[in-house]
């Protein structure tokens, strides 16, 4: 709650899409702070607990039999693969995993109302777990800062340097961007339309 909080006080007006790893209580914080936001569990991260119920040599094959769940074209059919998941050998096999993302699934079906282009963007959260990683690297082998200015000034650097290689993502966020200007209406603001 007091993230949310805290965004808010930072002019932060409203979240349209929050992608979580499942982290316990996020989603009342979320409602309470931005009830409008449309809350998705990383798919990712659903796929990888998955994984953690299978041996090693029973990893691949498990998560080809879910690749139809989260590739569905929408929710009824993303719902009878995980039945079929179910009734399956795998089903059979890994009870725990069905369980798993019944207990995500009111989290993952909002990923099956987007359109294959917002998809791709949405359904990880390892963008930001990529950037936030190299922060820290960075801020570790820094070690002490003499102030908090110095801080603020190497963390600008690292930002500056590490956003020097995202020009490959601009096509699939600009095609994203396009959706949700649709989608969202007048919730959605284009970065180049904010500051006028």
């Amino acid at each position: 709650m007091k993230v949310f909080n805290d965004l808010k006080t930072r002019g932060v007006a409203d979240i349209l899409i929050a992608v979580t790893d499942g982290l316990k209580g996020i989603g009342e914080a979320l409602a309470a702070g931005f009830p409008t936001t449309t809350l998705q569990t990383c798919i990712v991260h659903l796929i990888r607990n998955s994984l953690d119920y299978a041996s090693w040599k029973d990893r691949k094959l498990l998560a080809a039999a879910l690749k139809p769940i989260y590739t569905a074209v929408d929710a009824d059919k993303a719902a009878q693969a995980l039945d079929e998941f179910e009734s399956g050998p795998w089903g059979q096999k890994f009870p725990t995993v069905t369980a798993s993302w019944r207990r995500a699934w009111d989290r993952v079906i909002p990923f099956f109302a987007f359109p294959p282009a917002v998809r791709r963007v949405v359904y990880t959260t390892n963008a930001i777990e990529s950037l936030h990683s190299r922060l820290r690297k960075i801020i570790k082998t820094r070690g002490h800062f003499p102030s908090d200015d110095a801080a603020t000034k190497l963390l600008w650097l690292a930002l500056r340097n590490i956003t020097a290689d995202w020009g490959r993502a601009a096509k699939e966020w600009r095609e994203a961007m396009n959706q949700f200007a649709v989608l969202y209406d007048e919730r959605f603001t284009a970065p180049a339309q904010a500051g006028r």
